[in-house]
């Protein structure tokens, strides 16, 4: 990795080292296609080509004055070759995420000024049908998928000669690391987009920075799921790039399962909630089981929820759990393809128990953080036991230097620090001071060298008794339920803490039908007495441990789940917390006003 700092140098790393081996595979026709470093280079080469002589370009070198290209499509090979190329001729890529409505789409190919779009297939045009007269610089649109409204993006490969090669290498030797690579826009939880720059060194830097933290050996796998629009996922591909893993794509989140199984990926990056959805079905499957067999499952559980890290639990509570583990847990990994070394966690906190069961189930848990505006990464739990800590968010990566304001904020600088975000000089003066990037949450160094994050700055609210409450930790104690699908902690400017809970619909029609609840409508499920009964049982439960202001007085239980179409949730599944307390409004005034 010596000598660049330009993410698209991993194609010709890849092709010296290894040509022939697996770089890149996506399901088609229901089978692995896998592509070879040499075939991505083919491609991506005659891609760049396809695309100057479409006339996509650096333009006068500015941020403003470089052309810019769009993609919504799903996770496929193909997505990474059009990021490649557009890369090659100096343009700049903006990624946006492929559920995303039609207001926020519009905006941010009219901010942008993008002039080509590659989309999936064509049931994206849809969205962009209705506001196509609003985008008159939009000039060209191409379709992954084969597509009877569109061209083919393999249109662009066809016809490219020496000389036009020639003129792409003239122009990819014209970028350095300080050239803008990417526009991300980020989904936010108020607000407009803002388009977060990011040079090809920013990346770079974050991929050269985190390399050590991952497991080593070279002929590893991945699956990839996470959206390839979310800075975490990618830059973790170009580390995957970088470092020569093969990376599979899954079909979608729906298949998950079955592509882990086919796939066997030692290594994959996740959100919290996807990893809390994996332990559930885990559960369930575990409150099932009859006689012997459950018996031992809980009592693996039990052995899973005492483990510390770092630290000797003793002969008796080892050999138990290496008992356990070939007994149980073997089960657990095997539901993971059977080779999984670590899940790299992202996006958002995930709970301390979570990681604690996985980590006794010998899969190893690398939780980190970081925001897109950091490229994304600032500190993670290494694959390495001793630079993991339970609770924290690991050690800083190298060359990253953080340091915590008088009010808790943690600071940032380093390489990885954005260029800025796009035409908003006011609004990048704002979260800056001086080289420093001032993240908007709130943590602290613990034993000197781990960070641990408290909460988000602008989620903490403080009741009418002057108490503050940070709802993340208490939001993620209450997820341990598996009748909470989702929760929202509020309560500013209140005499108390309430929530508003979403019912994990699957579970509790399950327990429903065991408590003579079967056949009544959802409606009605979520008024009957013992249905408010139970969760008023678990909310007492997980209320135990948290602090008299932040302990759940109230709640009242959502009929419909919280999802990325209808507005609550961001694309990385974090709440939009303005959107719901708008939306349940009268619902929190009647929580407070019985």
């Amino acid at each position: 990795m010596k000598g660049t700092s330009r993410l698209f140098d991993c194609v010709n790393l890849n092709f010296e080292k290894h040509p022939d081996k697996v770089l890149l595979a996506g399901k088609e026709g229901g089978k692995y296609r896998e592509y070879s470093p040499r075939e991505v280079k083919d491609i991506v080469d005659k891609l760049a080509c396809g695309l100057m002589k479409l006339g996509i370009g650096p333009g006068d070198g500015t941020p403003e004055g470089k052309d810019k290209v769009a993609i919504i499509a799903h996770n496929r090979p193909e997505w990474i070759f059009i990021d490649l190329a557009i890369q090659k001729v100096g343009a700049v890529l903006a990624p946006i995420y492929p559920t995303i409505g039609e207001p926020e789409l519009e905006y941010i190919l009219q901010d942008s000024a993008v002039k080509t779009i590659f989309i999936n297939d064509d049931s994206f045009l849809e969205k962009l049908e209705p506001i196509k007269k609003n985008l008159p610089l939009l000039q060209t649109f191409y379709s992954i998928d084969p597509s009877e409204k569109i061209p083919d993006w393999k249109q662009l490969l066809e016809g490219t000669t020496e000389e036009d090669h020639a003129k792409v290498e003239a122009l990819s030797a014209q970028i350095t690391g300080e050239s803008l690579a990417t526009i991300i826009y980020t989904s936010g939880t108020t607000g407009r987009p803002k388009g977060v720059m990011l040079t090809h060194n920013n990346i770079y830097s974050n991929v050269r920075d985190s390399m050590d933290c991952f497991p080593p050996g070279e002929n590893l796998r991945s699956l990839s799921f996470l959206p390839l629009n979310h800075s975490f996922e990618r830059m973790v591909m170009y580390l995957y790039l970088f470092k020569g893993v093969s990376v599979y794509f899954a079909e979608s989140l729906e298949t998950i399962v079955d592509n882990l199984k086919e796939v066997k990926p030692q290594i994959f990056t996740t959100v919290p909630r996807l990893l809390e959805k994996v332990y559930e079905k885990i559960m369930q499957k575990g409150a099932e089981l009859t006689g012997i067999k459950k018996s031992m499952f809980f009592w693996a559980h039990g052995l899973a929820k005492k483990f510390e890290i770092n630290k000797n639990m003793g002969w008796w509570y080892n050999f138990q759990l290496n008992l356990a583990n070939k007994l149980i847990f073997k089960k657990w990994r095997e539901a993971l393809g059977g080779e999984v070394l670590c899940i790299v966690s992202g996006g958002a906190a995930c709970s301390v128990k979570l990681i604690k069961i996985f980590t006794a189930a010998r899969i190893v848990i690398m939780e980190g953080y970081g925001l897109t505006e950091t490229s994304p990464v600032i500190s993670v739990n290494r694959y390495n036991e001793k630079d993991r800590m339970f609770g924290t968010v690991g050690p800083l990566i190298d060359n990253v230097e953080v340091k915590i304001a008088e009010d808790g904020e943690i600071y940032c600088k380093g390489p990885n620090v954005m260029a800025g975000y796009y035409k908003m000089p006011e609004e990048t003066a704002e979260v800056m001071d001086g080289e420093w990037f001032k993240t908007g949450d709130i943590g602290e160094i613990v034993d000197g060298r781990f960070l641990k994050i408290t909460d988000r700055k602008k989620e903490i609210f403080k009741t009418s008794g002057g108490k503050y409450v940070a709802p993340g930790a208490v939001e993620n104690r209450m997820k341990e339920s598996i009748y909470i699908e989702n929760i929202m902690v509020v309560g500013a400017g209140m005499k108390f803490t309430s929530a508003l809970i979403v019912p994990s619909e699957e579970n509790l029609k399950k327990w429903a039908a065991n408590n003579g609840l079967s056949g009544i409508s959802k409606s009605e499920l979520l008024k009957n007495e013992k249905v408010l009964a139970l969760f008023q049982s678990e909310v007492d439960r997980l209320n135990v441990g948290l602090g008299h202001v932040e302990q759940v007085k109230k709640f009242a239980l959502v009929p419909t789940e919280w999802s990325v179409d209808s507005e609550e949730m961001t694309p990385k599944l974090s709440l939009r917390r303005k959107i719901i307390l708008n939306k349940y409004h009268d619902l929190i005034e009647s929580i407070y006003a019985e």
